[in-house]
């Protein structure tokens, strides 16, 4: 059976096997060993409450409880941009007219924008490629809203999720190349490890200050404006289903595009109940399952069998949540 558990210090080799495995532009998941020990460290510190719960950042790991293997990841962070601001590029119209000659020009630029401080990203998620089938990548995304919805006042209002921008079959990203580079002047992985590993002050010293023309940009990096990666669209059709938007803003590297839901029009937790949980003959039904609390945070999909004020499941999947008969469970269909 697939669980959804909290990452710990012991799953760094991991870690690292996954961010290796994860490739190029995967800003929260950088090969950097270090930098991954700290996210682990900081993910206990978050679910045991020894951290304020704007500080958090939650990694949830994927594990099949028959091998012990770890199949996958992802995360929750309470709340971007405190500390440090979170850049975006909005992809705004600006309108120019002449009456001289009555003519009128829309104009898209791209403007350096600081918009997301204190929203919840969900984020990080990624699976071993022989796992990209048969639900586990829904169970993975969709624990995320059950960790939220477990606890709703230790996140924001708003929720967002930052997609993978285009690389192209050569592994090159056209946006960083027609455009961020022009203004960083880094090799595209060293300026992708600095957005984890540092503060961020370079990119408030050198990203540009002013509109950038879109028409002014070449072919393929504006083509690639708002683009997802190839791998990342699984992940774009589930942020779909459960309500999410496009929100006009984009990666300042990448120009891979930010998506947005409020936390209480998201599917997944807007469908969910705390009922009682009793162990015997599941039924059919196929249903999402958690934990009530974030502190131990548990989930797994199994068949269940759901009436108005309790629900049916295996000990099977009563042990890999770690619950007994009689403990409130969330259930979502």
């Amino acid at each position: 059976m697939l669980v959804i558990r909290p990452a710990r210090s012991a799953d760094l080799d991991v870690m690292m096997e996954l961010a290796v495995l994860s490739g190029r532009g995967f800003t929260s998941l950088p090969e950097d060993e270090a930098t991954l020990s700290a996210r682990l460290a900081l993910a206990e510190a978050s679910f045991t409450g020894a951290i304020a719960p704007a500080e958090a950042w939650y990694t949830i790991m994927l594990e099949d409880t028959e091998t012990g293997r770890v199949e996958g990841l992802a995360g929750v962070r309470a709340a971007v941009g405190l500390k440090r601001p979170h850049f975006s590029f909005r992809v705004m119209t600006l309108a120019q007219y002449s009456s001289a000659i009555g003519t009128r020009f829309d104009h898209q630029a791209l403007v350096l924008v600081n918009e997301c401080g204190g929203w919840t990203e969900v984020g990080s998620l990624f699976l071993r490629p022989e796992r990209r089938s048969g639900g586990a990548g829904s169970l993975l995304a969709r624990s995320r809203y059950m960790l939220i919805g477990a606890e709703p006042t230790r996140f924001s209002h708003t929720i967002m999720a930052e997609l993978r921008g285009w690389f192209d079959e050569t592994g090159h990203s056209p946006f960083w190349e027609g455009v961020a580079s022009k203004f960083f002047r880094l090799p595209f992985e060293e300026a992708d490890r600095m957005v984890m590993s540092t503060d961020g002050q370079f990119i408030l010293d050198l990203a540009p200050r002013h509109p950038i023309y879109v028409d002014l940009i070449d072919k393929d990096a504006r083509e690639a404006i708002g683009r997802v990666h190839r791998d990342g669209e699984p992940a774009l059709t589930l942020l779909e289903k459960e309500g999410f938007e496009r929100s006009g803003l984009i990666d300042i590297f990448d120009g891979g595009p930010t998506m947005t839901c409020s936390a209480d029009e998201v599917a997944t937790i807007r469908a969910t109940r705390t009922l009682r949980l009793e162990i015997g003959d599941s039924g059919e039904v196929q249903a999402l399952l958690s934990t009530t609390q974030i502190d131990g945070f548990r989930s797994v999909r199994a068949a269940a069998g759901i009436g108005e004020t309790a629900v049916t499941i295996s000990k099977e999947a009563a042990d890999a949540l770690k619950l007994s008969s009689g403990d409130p469970v969330r259930v979502s269909a």
